[in-house]
């Protein structure tokens, strides 16, 4: 588990997705209305279950449930684009890694707070020396996660067909996220 402490916002943990005990927790989160980019609006826990044992089993996928301050916040998802989401879809580089996060529903939102899940999730990627390109791609549509990306130091390289979104394929490297975290 790695620690990101922000003075602001609180403590955030990382550790491997249990699919089994955390699927009740990540089916309210996926089926909830705010989560209708990750496209489970419909999934039964069962599909949770099903889903996240896949990506447990898969040596090229891996989740991760997030805690802010020691309470389930965030989903995170690591993936090989060489073997995963974007396959024949881009020229993937040595060392590019893919991500997905997603953070809890909150009936009371917090300031800052999913900048700084993003910012974790990103220095977790970062920690394995292996990483030197973070690639994303969200639907072009979520205006948001485009905002938090940037954030973070993602620049959009171009729209891409993937078979259920058209997506902004973006790219971070090392020193993108540094510079912008730092700056």
């Amino acid at each position: 588990m790695n620690t990101l402490s922000t003075s602001r916002v609180g403590t955030f943990t990382v550790r491997p997705l249990d699919p089994l005990k955390d699927a009740e927790l990540l089916h309210t989160w996926v089926t909830h209305p705010k989560a209708a980019f990750w496209m489970m609006q419909d999934a039964r826990l069962e599909d949770v279950e099903r889903a996240y044992m896949e990506i447990a089993a898969d040596e090229h996928h891996h989740a991760f449930l997030g805690l802010h301050d020691g309470v389930p916040a965030f989903l995170m998802e690591k993936y090989d684009p060489a073997h995963r989401e974007l396959v024949g879809l881009y020229e993937p580089e040595p060392g590019d890694v893919g991500m997905h996060f997603l953070v809890a529903p909150s009936d009371r939102p917090v300031h800052g707070f999913t900048r700084a899940v993003i910012t974790t999730v990103m220095a977790h990627l970062f920690e394995d020396p292996a990483t030197a390109r973070v690639v994303v791609e969200p639907d072009v549509d979520n205006k948001a996660v485009h905002a938090l990306n940037e954030a973070v130091g993602f620049v959009p390289d171009h729209e891409i067909q993937k078979p259920e979104k058209k997506a902004l394929l973006s790219f971070c490297t090392r020193a993108q996220f540094e510079k912008a975290v730092t700056a």
